[in-house]
This record gives structure tokens, C-alpha cells and sequence, in this order.
């Protein structure tokens, strides 16, 4: 079967115009609104010097189709989760490559209520259409397109997840990236009582300070320094399209996402015991001893956000978790968010008057972990295998690629979607240097 390169597990995601450009832009527009019977649909778009004309072009293919467009103009993704049933569409579309390069350009789609849609759930589908010229005739009748401002309703929204007048006078650096975040922050900051230290907060589509993305380690810097350099209590960064937020404490520290699920399933189940936690199974024992802590249910399901969300709607879960920084919230539409965990994790600092550091420093203490490392080799689903025998006396869980426990000690491992990379967490109880020592002991075996 053929295949178009753009077109990946959760989204279309390539370089412009090699792989993604105004034509094909303009047939994804005439495809989706087939696919899901559309007649309204909500368009966004981060900051890439691309996105204007692929949203234009994305545009037309929609009206020819007869779809009424909303364009909600320069966004986070986030923003159009909250949209699109907020303004009451069919289906959201939002134009981004999130923390790639800024030759790369991409789309996120949803259905009604924000449902996503991958390659399994209906993108297979328009990528066919797509090749086979497969399209409805031009409507007779063209879509109407508006430009519609949506920033107050979405700093509105935030409010039912935090209460502004808990939460202390901080003094914290955001770092946008020169992403989209910027306007968010801009817009949420008078309703916080903190002071804001913002860096490279100004949307940028060259991103002259690198790429937004703060997982890669040399992006970590400017963050650190400003935090330092002005005795800040808290640090966050995030991604280019704001979907995920990354945390810093006040020593200039960088959290693992990991920790991050525990402390917001705290944060959540003080006020709702009693409500089903989902988590992703690369590393479990700080979450769920959190969630049975706080009288929580916690529910494991397969990682991606396709899976976690699909996964909280069967349980009605209020927050899912992924220690790769995506967090998800059930009155958010099921969906994720980067604006929710920064002022729910503001919010417990304040009520609980401890710095960051402290808040987790029990749970790195008691959970120590390897964080997640990449190895790219030849035969994964081979090497798969052979770790599996080698620790056949361990409990074998296979949720999500290999997950062995043991007394002590745990690691999961699992295959890249994508590419020919294995990717190894691994935690231990209370002994900083078992783990070390197992992240060696399965980083020799995995790269012989």
C-alpha cells in the first residue's frame, strides 16, 4: 500500500515543502472534513514561518468541502482542544511540528469533543483519499470562514482548575521558548499573584534561542540561570506548541516528569478521593503509592496520548498521567494541557508551604530512576526477546512493550513507533545505586 512520508502514528508531521506543503494541505482539508461528516470545524496554528499558508491552505480545502471554518489564529495546542467543543464544532485541526525543528511543520487532529484521531482512528483513511484523488465534489454552497479570538474564554476555563487567591507570591521564571506559551502566560498573568521572570516569552518562528523542546539537556541552561541569577522560587519551560510544561525547583534542578504524576494526582485527589488515576506503565511505583496514599484508584494503560485518553474516558478518570510530561485532565476535555499542571503545582507549593525541591525530594528519595534512555539499534523486536529470556524470573507485565519487576527493583522497556530505538526506564526502592547499577547491567546487554 502506498504511503505519504507526512503521515505518522498521532499526526502528519515533515519537512515544508518537501514533505507537507500548501497542496497537500489544502487535500487534508477536502479529506478530514469527509472523514468525519464535518460542517464546522475550529483551525489553529503555533508560530512556524510555514503555518500561515498551510492554514490558509488547509482553509480552502475545508470550504470547497462546504465546512464552515472558526480559525482561532496563533495558538497552543491546548487551545484548540478547548475549542472545539467550547464553540460547539465537528472537529479541531491544529497546524504545529510542537518542539521540531523550524523547517518542520505538522497537524493535530480531533473529532467532536476533542476525541483524537491517529493513523489507526481515521488519519489511515485521509491519507488514501489523499492518493487515490478520492474527494467529494466541490460544495455547491462554500464554507463561511471567521476569525474568532479565543484567548479570554480559555484563561477563563483555567480558573475551574486552580483558585488564584491559594496560591502565594512566587517569584518564577517561564521560559515560552519563543514558542506560542508566551501569549497564554501574558494573558493568564493577572490573574496570579506571582511575579512572572519571563524568558524568550516572544513568539519567534526562527527560534533564535534553539528549539523548544526542554527535555534536550542544552536547553536546560537558560532556565537554571535565570532561576539563580534571580532567587526564583520555581522554574517552567515548555514546548513550542505548549502541550507539555517542564519543572525546575528553586536550586535550578530539573524534575523528571515521573514525579510530576505523583505530585498531581496529590494535588487532585485531596479534593476528589476516591476518583481513578491513569498512568502509563514505564514507571509505576512512585504513582501508585501516591494514588493508594490519597485514596485514589490507579489504572495502567498503554503510553501515547491516543491510548491514555481512550483509557480515561472507559473509567471516567479525572487526570492521566505520562512521565514524558503530558498530563491530561477529564474537565479539559480529556485532553492534555501545559497551562494546568504549572498552576496546579503552584497551588500546592502554597497550601502545602514547601518548596518544590521538598515536595518531591521524598519521592526521588523513595523511587529513584534512570529517567527515559534512547538506543538506537538494528532489531528491537529481536533484542525485545532476548531480554525477556534473560529475565524470565522476574513478573513480566506486557502492557506496553516489557515491563519486569522485582523486589527491589523494576524496568520496562519498549519500542520506538517511528524508528529502530529502544527505549529503557528504570526504577528501584529506596536504592539510588541498585538502580544505577541495573541501568547499566540492561544498557550493556541492549547495546551488545
Amino acid at each position: 500500500m502506498q504511503k505519504l512520508e507526512s503521515f505518522k502514528a498521532y499526526d502528519i508531521r515533515g519537512k515544508v515543502p518537501s514533505d507537507l506543503n500548501k497542496d497537500l494541505a489544502y487535500k487534508v482539508g477536502r479529506a478530514y472534513s469527509k472523514l468525519i461528516g464535518a460542517k464546522k470545524i475550529v483551525i489553529g496554528h503555533d508560530v512556524r514561518e510555514s503555518s500561515e499558508e498551510i492554514s490558509s491552505a488547509l482553509a480552502n480545502g475545508l470550504m470547497d468541502s462546504g465546512v464552515d471554518v472558526i480559525d482561532i489564529g496563533l495558538c497552543g495546542t491546548e487551545m484548540i482542544y478547548f475549542s472545539t467543543p467550547f464553540l460547539n464544532a465537528d472537529g479541531g485541526i491544529m497546524i504545529t511540528a510542537s518542539h521540531n525543528p523550524p523547517e518542520y511543520n505538522g497537524m493535530k487532529f480531533v473529532k467532536r469533543d476533542s476525541v483524537p484521531v491517529g493513523y489507526s482512528s481515521g488519519l489511515n483513511e485521509v491519507e488514501q483519499m489523499i492518493l487515490k484523488d478520492n474527494f467529494e465534489p466541490i460544495a455547491s454552497v462554500k464554507g463561511s470562514y471567521i476569525k474568532v479570538d479565543v484567548m479570554n474564554d480559555f484563561v477563563n476555563n483555567l480558573k475551574k482548575f486552580y483558585d488564584p487567591s491559594k496560591i502565594k507570591p512566587f517569584k518564577v521564571v517561564v521560559n515560552a521558548g519563543n514558542g506560542c506559551a508566551g501569549l497564554a502566560l501574558d494573558a493568564l498573568e493577572p490573574n496570579l499573584p506571582i511575579q512572572m521572570i519571563k524568558i524568550f516569552n516572544e513568539p519567534d518562528s526562527k527560534f533564535p534561542n534553539g528549539v523548544p523542546n526542554p527535555l534536550l539537556i542544552e536547553n536546560r541552561q537558560p532556565t537554571i540561570d535565570a532561576i539563580k541569577n534571580n532567587n526564583a522560587e520555581l522554574g517552567v519551560a515548555w514546548d513550542g506548541d505548549y502541550d507539555r510544561c517542564f519543572f525546575f525547583d528553586e536550586n535550578g534542578n530539573f524534575i523528571e516528569g515521573y514525579y510530576i504524576v505523583g505530585l498531581l494526582a496529590k494535588s487532585i485527589l485531596i479534593n476528589n478521593p476516591g476518583e481513578n488515576i491513569v498512568h502509563d506503565p514505564r514507571l509505576v511505583w512512585n504513582t501508585l503509592d501516591i494514588v493508594e496514599k490519597y485514596n485514589g484508584v490507579a489504572v495502567q494503560s498503554v503510553s501515547g496520548h491516543a491510548f491514555i485518553k481512550e483509557k480515561m474516558r472507559q473509567v471516567n478518570s479525572i487526570y492521566g498521567g505520562e512521565m514524558s510530561a503530558h498530563h491530561y485532565f477529564r474537565d479539559n476535555a480529556y485532553s492534555d494541557s501545559g497551562m494546568i499542571p504549572f498552576l496546579l503545582i503552584l497551588q500546592l507549593m502554597s497550601e502545602e508551604n514547601k518548596k518544590l525541591s521538598e515536595l518531591v525530594g521524598e519521592m526521588i528519595a523513595a523511587y529513584p530512576c534512570s529517567g527515559e534512555i534512547n538506543s538506537t539499534i538494528e532489531n528491537p523486536k529481536a533484542k525485545l526477546e532476548e531480554i525477556e529470556k534473560i529475565y524470565s524470573d522476574g513478573k513480566i507485565d506486557k502492557t506496553d512493550g516489557l515491563s519486569v519487576e522485582y523486589e527491589n527493583w523494576r524496568f520496562n522497556l519498549r519500542m520506538s513507533n517511528t524508528e529502530p530505538i529502544i527505549r529503557l526506564n528504570v526504577e528501584a526502592r529506596a536504592d539510588e545505586n541498585l538502580m544505577k547499577q541495573k541501568t547499566e547491567e540492561l544498557l550493556k546487554l541492549i547495546r551488545s
